[in-house]
């Protein structure tokens, strides 16, 4: 296990509508994969300040078969080489391939993909700033105990605005970049 410091040094994302554009009829592509302005340089803010970037991400597209497995790694190789120009990386990315009706666990707002984190990379997410745009990922970050923060991005302010009550006490951000900057001046 690692030490409490470089526990609080790591952040989950998830991914559309957050990192990048959303699109109520899934992102297939490297050309459709766009990254909301601001995002790219708020991972690295986080990077350069030591945080260690970790994706969890719903992607049902793969077993609605709207996109491949191999244009999904097309996709992330796209971020990560957009990242790499601004000195950045994401650690890992931890996606859920199955559809809304398959039962699995590691479709958000359930918590496998959470729980493979820890396992595989062996670290605790109790407390850790887990940001999403949809009420699901505030469920499963609360789920293992991790922070969740939310951004109007994406699914966001349709997020708040039909379950304001629920996120009483979930902090929000315009965007991730102002997520970012709350996190570095904490």
């Amino acid at each position: 296990m690692h030490r409490s410091s470089e526990m609080s040094k790591v952040v989950v994302l998830d991914r559309d509508g957050v990192i990048n554009q959303d699109s109520d009829t899934f992102v297939s592509s490297p050309d459709e994969w766009i990254p909301i302005p601001g995002s790219l340089e708020a991972i690295a803010r986080l990077n350069h300040a030591g945080f260690r970037i970790l994706i969890a991400t719903n992607q049902s597209g793969l077993a609605r078969g709207l996109f491949s497995i191999d244009a999904l790694n097309l996709m992330h190789r796209k971020m990560r080489r957009e990242l790499a120009v601004l000195g950045a990386q994401v650690e890992a990315i931890f996606f859920c391939p199955h559809g809304p009706d398959e039962g699995c666990n590691c479709r958000k707002p359930r918590p496998g993909l959470l729980e493979d984190i820890e396992r595989r990379l062996n670290i605790n997410l109790y407390g850790i700033p887990v940001i999403g745009d949809s009420y699901r990922d505030i469920q499963t970050a609360t789920a293992v105990g991790a922070a969740p923060m939310l951004v109007l991005t994406g699914k966001g302010r349709k997020t708040i605005e039909n379950l304001s009550q629920e996120l009483n006490d979930i902090p929000v951000y315009k965007d991730l970049a102002n997520a970012a900057t709350a996190l570095l001046t904490r």
